[in-house]
């Protein structure tokens, strides 16, 4: 048999198919434009401050929280029903909504990570974070979450004002 027929071994495996970073950037690119260009939100994104607030410590819980400067963030808004509730004093009624956060763009560009507790400005009215979920995997694999979902539940006047 000839040497050229013969096979050889090659000396590394061969790149993983659909999915080396390469393909990741793209997807990043892309929803990048997407989201900041084309269909998405603006909302100020109030983070809670590790530094200055003062937490308990044994239940990691602070009375009154400080809060860093706010950054403008592009999201995908999905608003929710509305949920009203008589009470004793009347009718109340609880704004919420998702935001739905591009995670990469989050994490790498802006060095932000989105937390319960904390607080946006969408419409002129203030909604805390009640719940973070991540919901989609990249190309199917765990390793690599597409977007991080906040439900947000209007805060009641008074107990937020942005400074």
């Amino acid at each position: 048999m000839s040497d050229e027929k013969k096979w050889n071994r090659p000396s590394s495996p061969p790149p993983p198919l659909f999915f080396n970073k390469k393909e990741r950037d793209l997807v990043k690119q892309v929803n990048d434009e997407l989201i900041e260009r084309v269909i998405g939100q603006t909302v100020l994104y109030y983070p809670i401050s590790n530094v200055h607030t003062n937490f308990h410590p044994l239940y990691g819980e602070a009375i009154e929280k400080s809060f860093l400067p706010p950054v403008r963030i592009y999201v995908l808004i999905e608003w929710t029903e509305t949920t009203t509730t008589a009470t004793n004093y009347g009718v109340d009624r609880i704004y919420s909504l998702i935001c739905h956060f591009h995670k990469r763009r989050l994490t790498e560009d802006q060095d932000l990570f989105v937390r319960e507790g904390d607080f946006v400005l969408y419409g002129g009215d203030y909604y805390e974070i009640v719940t973070l979920s991540e919901p989609k995997q990249l190309f199917g694999n765990t390793n690599h979450m597409l977007e991080i979902s906040a439900k947000y539940s209007r805060a009641r006047q008074g107990l937020f004002d942005g400074t």
